[in-house]
């Protein structure tokens, strides 16, 4: 079982590192080692911590009202619910766990608040490590599950991309768009779920606004599908970075497109360029290469045609929408098989114009593969109707 093998390595890590025990609190990390999942978590104050002894028993510290869902999913020794008002709540275990162990580690970029203070009212400070790369350098290699689930996702991201150039048409509202994508996305998510998956509780339905940009809009790069009216020559941008979320397993896939015809033809090259910038990056992406040498091949397009140096080329993804490495200048981790990666080529003119091409790979022995594939060429993001 994959969770419980993640469990082990966890243990081993943390012996090697000198902790006696963990405190995982982000919730795509606990479900990376449980399999424990969908739980609103801290945006309604109630926390769920999962606690990793180097030897002992795991405990899943999570709301009552979740035991249900927890015990159906959690892969651990032991769930300890806690209730609202009752006893010391999600605190009741924690003093037995901490105060008996030496050195601690937890999340300290990612451990709410309210949990933080808590923890460091039982816990000298000098006891108090950092777990994040540990369970950083483990998410970056992708098990032979996980890459399945990267292909499934890629063929969701695919349906919706479809879907959306489709929807895209002079006189239709841009929340239109985003209806199809959601659509289209859910019903390839439910079919690929009854295909492969057994786990019949994990939902297959989109949960994430539309990110897209038309018209004058066209330079905010995180714009939501809205109300606004699409009109013939007008670039649109559609972008899948949140809403490719398939079983759990995130991607990145973005393209330009116009309606009907590129009505001011100096937007032309700038979406060139980005094309070029993206291409360049995939002539790097293999092991052995550094992230940061991937960066710097998509920045050397971009700034050579005259542009300003542009922000990261793109950014590990899994669990999370955001993993380490990035393809950013300054991150020297040496690419291996097994990392997933988006890959972007954009180009920004201020205030005028924005072009970006996005997609998702594997990477593999002796190169990359594939994840997301729609049409870039110039002529084919032109959308006749």
């Amino acid at each position: 079982m994959m969770f419980a093998k993640r469990m082990d390595e966890l243990r081993r890590r943390i012996g090697e590192e000198g902790f006696d025990v963990a405190l995982i609190t982000d919730d795509d990390a606990v479900y990376y080692f449980t399999g424990y999942y969908d739980y609103l978590h801290m945006e309604f104050g109630r926390p769920t911590i999962l606690v990793v002894p180097r030897a002992g028993e795991s405990i899943l510290i999570t709301p009552s009202m979740e035991i249900d869902m927890a015990e159906a999913a959690a892969i651990v020794d032991r769930i300890a619910p806690w209730n609202d008002g009752l006893g010391d709540e999600w605190r009741e275990v924690l003093p037995d766990v901490l105060n008996g162990s030496g050195r601690v580690a937890i999340e300290s970029d990612r451990m709410p608040p309210v949990v933080r203070n808590y923890v460091s009212t039982i816990v000298d400070g000098h006891r108090i490590g950092e777990i994040t790369p540990i369970v950083a350098d483990m998410r970056m290699i992708k098990s032979d599950e996980e890459l399945d689930l990267a292909r499934h996702a890629g063929q969701v991201a695919m349906a919706m991309m479809t879907a959306g150039r489709a929807a895209i048409g002079d006189n239709v509202p841009e929340f239109e768009v985003a209806l199809a994508t959601s659509a289209a996305g859910t019903r390839k998510a439910a079919e690929l779920l009854a295909a492969h998956y057994p786990d019949q509780r994990m939902s297959p339905n989109t949960h994430f606004l539309q990110i897209m940009a038309s018209g004058r809009d066209i330079t905010m790069p995180h714009h939501r599908a809205s109300a606004r009216i699409m009109q013939r020559g007008e670039p649109v941008f559609l972008c899948f970075c949140g809403m490719t979320n398939f079983h759990r397993f995130k991607l990145g896939f973005d393209r330009t497109f116009w309606i009907g015809e590129i009505a001011d033809k100096s937007q032309a090259p700038v979406y060139q360029v980005a094309v070029e910038s993206q291409a360049a990056a995939l002539g790097m992406l293999r092991p052995g290469v550094s992230a940061e040498d991937v960066h710097a091949a998509y920045a050397e397009v971009i700034q050579a045609a005259g542009f300003d140096y542009p922000f990261r080329c793109g950014r590990a993804t899994g669990f999370s929408f955001l993993e380490k490495p990035q393809l950013v200048a300054g991150d020297k981790t040496i690419l291996k098989p097994g990392m997933v990666f988006a890959v972007d080529g954009s180009v920004s003119v201020a205030r005028t114009f924005r072009a970006q091409v996005g997609d998702s790979f594997i990477v593999t022995e002796d190169g990359y593969e594939p994840l997301t594939d729609h049409p870039k060429a110039l002529e084919d993001v032109i959308v006749r109707q």
